[in-house]
Parts: C-alpha cells; structure tokens; sequence
C-alpha cells in the first residue's frame, strides 16, 4: 500500500479525539476538557510524502529536522540518513505531535504512539494557549517531573490500550500482566520497572490517569524544583520557554 494511502478515508481530527478523549477526562476537571481537546485534536500531524518538505522547513531546531526526515523515512519504508539516525515512530514539538505512516501498521497491542505524543503536549502546552486561566504555580497544563516526562508518555500509552481492550477491573490487570510480560518499552530514558509498576497500579485504580499523574509529579520541594529546573533548561524536551528542540520517541 502507498504511504499516502494509509490515511485515505481517515479524518484525522476524529481519530485523534477518540484516541486521547478517555485521557483528557480522567486527567482534568470537566470545565477545562473541551478545551483541552481543542487543542489535542488539531494537534496530530501524520508526516506523508505530501507535507514532508513543509514539515521540514517549519522545524525549529536542525536536529528536529533530521530526526523528522528519519521518521519519514522510516514510515515509508526508505533507507534511513545514516548508520546512527534514529529510529522513531513520534516526535511532539510545542503542541504539534508528528506521527509516521507506520502508525497504521503498528502490531504491539500496548502502542499507540498518538497517545504517547499527545501526552507530551500536556508538558509542553501552556494553559493560556487553551484559553484556561494561569497562575503563577500553574503555567502549563500538567505539570509533570523533567525525569518523568517519557515514563508518563509511555505509562499513559499503555494504559489507554488496556483501557480501549479491557472492559472490567479484572480484564485490565489481566491486560496489565500481559504488558509486564511483554517487557516494553525498550528506551535508556526510563525505567521499565516504573512503568511497569505504574501501568499496574493504573489499571488497577478507579482513575488510572490520576495514578499515573500523581507518580509522575515534580518534588514537592521548591528548592528541588529549581535545581532541577537548572539543570535540565539545556536539554532536549524542555517546556517551549526554555528554547530547547524536542525529544523524540522510540
């Protein structure tokens, strides 16, 4: 099948929505949700041979650039730029998620890569951007711990497949030992062993997204925040004030 014709027939708008929709109402209080969706469901960009040139040239940073081509390449089954270009599936800039063709032939009944770029955003969107009003200890929509970034992404992946599959408590943890087995996500940003655990507890909890926040929420100390915050303003995936490029996924 051509890479274009993967998405014939799809609305992209609605296949966003559904997928991260479970996410955004277990995640935020109701009069904030449809907002939130309003950005989300905009935000997914499926990088084709059609948009790859526009795509490329909007990139800010020329490392995004190249990790974008490698993504395309990837998705249409094409040589990559070299022996150490990267292998991956997602990439989210600011509120934009780049998502690759292999999308739609995705086997692993735990990823959905949308999810997993789409969380993203909630650390890399500020509330005003929404429209939802913004304090001074509340400047983005979720706030969520630098080192715990990708193991939120990751964790919120899984569990929006166990949630799409598993129709009871007891069809989840069944789902959720199937993940452990499975033994994923294969990444140096994360620990396995705490998605693993989080994804567990998740599927165990009345409000698994709840669960999943709460385990991966910044230091309560203030002084921790900020030599955290030091540290990290150089690296990649940062909030978009701190002028860093992205991080991609897998």
């Amino acid at each position: 099948m051509g890479a274009d014709e993967r998405l014939r027939g799809v609305d992209i708008v609605s296949l966003t929505r559904r997928k991260v929709e479970p996410m955004v109402r277990g995640l935020f209080p109701r009069a904030e949700q449809d907002a939130v969706l309003a950005v989300l469901e905009r935000s997914v960009v499926f990088v084709t041979p059609a948009n790859i040139v526009q795509v490329l040239l909007k990139s800010s940073w020329l490392n995004t650039a190249w990790d974008l081509a490698n993504l395309y390449l990837l998705g249409v089954g094409a040589e990559l730029l070299g022996g150490d270009a990267p292998r991956i599936l997602g990439l989210s800039e600011h509120t934009t998620c780049y998502v690759s063709l292999s999308y739609f032939d995705e086997e692993s009944p735990f990823a959905d890569f949308l999810v997993h770029e789409a969380a993203h955003v909630f650390h890399n969107c500020k509330r005003r951007t929404a429209g939802l009003p913004e304090t001074r200890r509340r400047k983005w929509l979720l706030d969520i711990d630098y080192r715990k970034r990708e193991t939120f992404a990751y964790a919120c992946e899984a569990y929006s497949r166990i949630l799409e599959t598993g129709g009871s408590r007891q069809a989840r943890m069944a789902l959720a030992d199937d993940y452990v087995a499975s033994a994923a996500p294969c990444d140096e940003r994360v620990s396995l062993s705490e998605v693993v655990e989080f994804v567990r507890e998740a599927a165990a909890a009345r409000n698994g997204w709840k669960r999943i926040l709460a385990r991966c929420a910044p230091p309560t100390s203030a002084g921790t925040r900020a030599s955290v915050t030091a540290a990290t303003a150089a690296r990649r995936h940062g909030p978009e004030d701190l002028g860093g490029p992205p991080s991609p996924t897998r």
